[in-house]
């Protein structure tokens, strides 16, 4: 049975404009590899609420998840809430239970949540929320789509709490092979092996360390003896294979 897919929408000028680097994404594909879905797909999208409403209904009609993350913060062009349910034609607005979790976060209760604060507690009709350890203010699951922050470290702990409840696949292994030759004379060897190896994903990757070239190859797949035999097969044929893992 084929693993579940996933892709994964960042939100946010922040990011389009290289003022924020975008830590999210690899967080995600590592978290997901553990747990058996495939990552897919990646797309970044401005603070526009058309553009968020587009992607979303593209992504979420192709993968089993999609992730997104950016823009459900307290501020005005934190739009992502309102976008998601715009997407799904349903009303939004403050839900008791966000609004009591994210008042634990401050000592004064609800009576310390402003305006501002409050929109952190605007939830799309339907949506299932998602815990938040750090800030309270959860993120939501809309259906097949999972609405998370933008900080990271609040991504994190939002992934911890959602990952549990999704149904899992195979997790990918991989094996990585050093080879002290450039990418150029491993390609004909490559794709012969690759092509024993139909079911395994089998990449090179150059690099260049201290003025030499040399290419990885990264044998990828949910079956450990196949995956094992793959990376035997690139040590044979290459002899200056050094296993990295």
């Amino acid at each position: 049975m084929a693993n579940p897919t996933a892709a994964m929408l960042v939100i946010g000028d922040e990011i389009l404009s290289g003022r924020t680097q975008d830590a999210n994404t690899h967080h995600l594909a590592q978290e997901l590899t553990k747990t058996g879905i495939d990552l897919r797909e990646v797309r970044v999208v401005p603070d526009v609420q058309s553009e968020i409403v587009d992607a979303v209904n593209a992504l979420r009609r192709k993968y089993t998840h999609v992730f997104t993350s950016g823009g459900i913060g307290p501020t005005h062009d934190d739009i992502t809430a309102d976008s998601i349910a715009a997407a799904f034609g349903v009303p939004i607005g403050v839900r008791a239970d966000a609004r009591d979790l994210l008042a634990s976060n401050y000592a004064g209760g609800t009576a310390d949540l402003t305006e501002a604060r409050l929109r952190m507690a605007r939830i799309p009709e339907g949506a299932r929320l998602i815990v938040n350890a750090i800030s309270k203010a959860p993120g939501f699951s809309m259906e097949n789509v999972h609405v998370m922050a933008g900080v990271p470290a609040i991504f994190v702990v939002m992934l911890e709490s959602l990952l549990p409840d999704l149904t899992h696949g195979q997790p990918v292994l991989s094996r990585t092979i050093r080879l002290d030759v450039p990418e150029s004379q491993v390609a004909e060897t490559l794709a012969d092996i690759a092509q024993a190896f139909p079911d395994l994903s089998i990449g090179s990757y150059p690099f260049s360390m201290y003025g030499k070239y040399g290419t990885n190859i990264v044998v990828r797949g949910t079956d450990k003896a196949l995956v094992d035999d793959a990376a035997m097969a690139v040590n044979v044929a290459f002899d200056e294979a050094v296993n990295v893992d």
